[in-house]
């Protein structure tokens, strides 16, 4: 029984965490059609967190029942004239209003209110991804320029290097800013691969030299959820020492290794906080997003590598933060279309799409792995469904702006029969991609 309690205490982590992912993500979506709704003069009858038997519930001085549902698997604003939580037109209600009570409904509004509304929930998810991902950018910080030694890593090889150094010289080579990617990995690659390296710094306003690794070792900063690694219960702070027996000194030696296996189980020594362990570790194919939105296919384990110390960091301005943040949401969008272009074009595989299975375990691992970690993902998820939201589908935000868009340029909304009918297909598209998202979280590897 007691070998039981880890894996339940996984299975309820996994489960919380989904569970307040999914419910901030839905609340702050939810409340973007509310509150947009409310601006616009129309009136909500009931703004709903979660579905089925109410558990708690109050009505405010609008008139607005604001409840918490027994499944907290989504919500819903239920607005004046709607004849249920999807929307549709309640004709008795409607029918003893006057014109300016008409007005309060959302379909006796202008055009202008109902376009505003719908489209503010998947605003509001990019609203919170962009306040999250400033938060989080400002938090941690920006890296120091010059690149100065924060907080050393731990390895088990000798570190000469100290908490302030300013890093002058790698193996006699200056080092370029740390902003610059394709600079910085240049400059990595044109350095011995060595067990020891001399690195020239200034410490207390002295230039000294200083024996260190290699700047970038075998160490995982990071694992990847539902990865190679992360399913062999590596942790974070783990050091590759061997692959197979061979020694390894850098990151980029573990990475040509785990891209030319071809799928083989490899063996890792790794050491971990003073202790030595073995893994047979199997890597995966993954489809990796390219800088031109290609994809590319590779071999991975799901380790996120880094420098062997934490660099020194400085707090960005609030502008920068925010622009950066802005770019972060950017490419999250960018990113997710491109890859859904390549799964539809059969460029890549579709099991690159999850489910709520794969959602859910994802967003346990993100918990397990920090506060931080977590909050990033809530981010990352928000922006993933207010992208989804706003694809052209009938019961999506997107579909219904679709018959704006018609009636703006007709003048007239499309027929009931022909919406009852777009809205059938669009469950019917919804439903589909829901199945293979089980299906995929269920049998792909």
């Amino acid at each position: 029984m007691s070998g039981l309690i880890p894996q339940f205490g996984s299975v309820f982590l996994t489960l919380a965490a989904f569970v307040v992912a999914l419910s901030i993500i839905v609340a702050i979506h939810e409340f973007g059609h509310y509150i947009v709704g409310r601006w616009s003069g129309i009136g909500a009858d009931v703004f709903s967190l979660g579905f089925g038997p109410v558990i708690w519930s109050r009505v405010d001085k609008r008139g607005t029942r604001w409840q918490i549902a027994a499944l907290p698997l989504g919500g819903f604003v239920k607005f004046r004239g709607d004849a249920n939580a999807s929307g549709g037109v309640d004709e008795a209600s409607l029918a003893g209003l006057d014109a300016k009570e008409r007005r309060q409904t959302m379909n006796g509004a202008p055009l202008w209110a109902r376009t505003a509304t719908v489209a503010a929930g998947p605003v509001f998810n990019f609203i919170l991804s962009i306040i999250v991902f400033t938060g989080v950018f400002m938090a941690r910080g920006v890296v120091s320029e010059p690149l100065t030694v924060g907080e050393l890593r731990p390895l088990p090889v000798e570190q000469q290097l100290l908490p302030g150094d300013v890093i002058l010289e790698v193996a006699g080579q200056k080092p370029p800013s740390f902003d610059d990617a394709a600079a910085f990995e240049t400059f990595m690659s044109s350095l011995p691969v060595e067990a020891q390296i001399t690195y020239t710094v200034e410490r207390d306003g002295q230039v000294v030299e200083a024996q260190g690794p290699y700047p970038y070792p075998a160490i995982a900063t990071r694992i990847v959820p539902q990865s190679a690694s992360y399913d062999i219960e590596m942790k974070p702070g783990d050091v590759i020492q061997r692959i197979d027996g061979a020694p390894v000194f850098a990151f980029d030696q573990l990475k040509e290794v785990v891209e030319n296996s071809d799928g083989r189980p490899l063996q890792l020594d790794v050491w971990r906080a003073g202790e030595e362990l073995d893994f047979v570790l199997v890597p995966r194919r993954v489809d990796e997003p390219q800088p031109d939105n290609s994809f590319k296919t590779q071999w991975r384990i799901g380790i996120a590598g880094g420098l062997f110390f934490e660099p020194a960091v400085s707090t960005p301005g609030p502008l920068e933060a925010v622009n950066a943040a802005g770019a972060q949401t950017w490419g999250i969008i960018t990113g997710s279309l491109s890859g859904l272009y390549h799964m539809v074009t059969g460029a890549i595989s579709s099991c690159n799409l999850s489910g709520p299975i794969g959602i859910a375990q994802a967003s346990g691992a993100m918990a397990s792995q920090g506060t931080t970690s977590f909050i990033w993902f809530i981010a990352v998820l928000s922006t993933a469904v207010g992208l989804m939201n706003l694809f052209p589908i009938p019961v999506l935000d997107g579909g219904h702006l679709v018959f704006y868009a018609y009636e703006a340029v007709v003048g007239r909304p499309p027929s009931d029969k022909a919406l009852r009918l777009l809205m059938s297909l669009g469950l019917a598209v919804i439903l589909s991609i829901m199945v293979l998202g089980v299906t995929n979280d269920l049998f792909c590897p």
